[in-house]
């Protein structure tokens, strides 16, 4: 583990308003190498079992894959993409029989013991990465509406409250290969936050006021406060919410 910072982390789901949870959240140590730590969010569509059963596909599979994964001989981003390519092989074979089509998103990053983040994404669940409570970057949705703000038609407010909001231009468990955007953070520093949620939290709230969140609350405060605070900001419409939230603390903080 680099020197200077220790982890402190939480993760957090609710059902919201919706009459049952297909969202998973996974943050895992690593079996055999202290800190090495994987987080994953998935967030499953289709019918009360589809959506369910792609989501733990998801879980199933970045688990297996991670218990194999040796930080010391294994590259990250390869391994992160192969958890996106297994999990969407096995949710199509699942929805040969299941009741509609199963997909899922996934928002999934691995902390390696030297301080190296990597992470994968495909859907609209989402990554960001804070420095001292400042946007350093976030995922962008694989969505028809992110498609709009990219070619300048709408802006980010705008694509909050676009109808079409919902229509993913790529998940698992879809007819064509999912996308799986990587990006990688060469040495992560004290006062870095992690966070991978869900569109059910990240809707209700601007970038910046995520940030001051993370930034003044632990971890465990600050996932209590998203969910209850994205609940009460949906106003009995909100779709299911997960996160997983890992803060680097300087030492002796």
């Amino acid at each position: 583990m680099a020197k200077g910072y220790r982890l402190t982390a939480a993760t957090g789901i609710h059902k919201g308003d919706r009459e049952y949870q297909q969202d998973q959240v996974l943050l895992m140590p690593h079996p055999r190498t202290p800190g090495c730590v994987l987080g994953v969010v998935a967030d499953g569509m289709g019918g009360r079992s589809g959506g369910r059963k792609a989501s733990d596909q998801v879980m199933m599979t970045a688990k297996q894959l991670f218990e194999r994964y040796s930080p010391e001989h294994d590259d990250a981003p390869t391994m992160l993409q192969q958890v996106v390519k297994e999990a969407h092989l096995v949710i199509k074979l699942t929805a040969i029989s299941a009741e509609q089509e199963p997909h899922s998103t996934i928002a999934a990053f691995l902390i390696n013991p030297a301080g190296d983040c990597h992470w994968v994404h495909a859907g609209d669940s989402r990554i960001y990465h804070y420095h001292g409570g400042k946007l350093v970057r976030r995922t962008l949705d694989h969505s028809y509406v992110q498609t709009l703000v990219a070619a300048g038609q709408i802006t980010e407010e705008e694509a909050n409250v676009h109808p079409q909001s919902n229509i993913l231009m790529g998940c698992l468990g879809a007819e064509d290969d999912p996308p799986a955007d990587l990006h990688s953070i060469t040495q992560l520093r004290p006062g870095d936050v992690l966070l991978a949620c869900s569109d059910g939290v990240w809707h209700y709230f601007s970038p910046t006021e995520l940030g001051s969140v993370l930034a003044s609350l632990s971890p465990r405060e600050a996932s209590e406060f998203l969910i209850e605070k994205a609940r009460s900001r949906a106003r009995g419409g909100g779709d299911n919410l997960s996160l997983a939230i890992v803060k680097l603390e300087p030492l002796g903080a």
